[in-house]
């Protein structure tokens, strides 16, 4: 299998419209998500996922005080183009399997990077996954492509 990139955060909320903080692993539940955060569920749109790359895109429009999880991304990766990924792309990250369903999302009326830059990345760099198969992920895991299943 063929490394694509890494996870450099894991970030969990309890609550929708707030920042995510960082953990150092987390548990991912077959079709609902981060366990415990408050965008899991019984949905599409279970685990986000954003590149430093793309936050690396807002620092230099002039966002600052950029954190990892202040973008809500439950996944904070490095090394790959998530946004060039096919929705029902399969990834294995960590001891998952996760199927890209969505690319991008609606910006939520008075998002602060969006008031401060003009823009926010993630309507278009952000992508969403749903769980296949659960298990745990680590900071400093790798993304490989799961060419197995379909």
């Amino acid at each position: 299998m063929k490394k694509l990139g890494m996870v450099v955060s894991i970030n969990i909320s309890e609550k929708k419209g707030v920042v995510k903080n960082p953990i150092k692993s987390g548990n991912f539940i077959t079709q609902h998500g981060l366990e415990n955060d408050a965008h899991a569920g019984d949905w599409h749109r279970q685990v986000s996922l954003l590149a430093t790359e793309s936050i690396d895109k807002m620092i230099a429009k002039g966002a600052k005080g950029l954190t990892y999880g202040k973008f809500a991304e439950n996944l904070t990766t490095q090394g790959l183009v998530l946004y060039e990924l096919k929705i029902g792309t399969r990834l294995i990250i960590g001891e998952t399997i996760q199927e890209v369903t969505q690319i991008g999302k609606e910006c939520h009326n008075g998002c602060e990077i969006k008031r401060l830059v003009g823009e926010c990345i993630m309507p278009k760099e952000g992508i969403f996954t749903r769980i296949i198969k659960g298990g745990i992920i680590n900071n400093g895991d790798s993304i490989y492509l799961d060419n197995t299943t379909k």
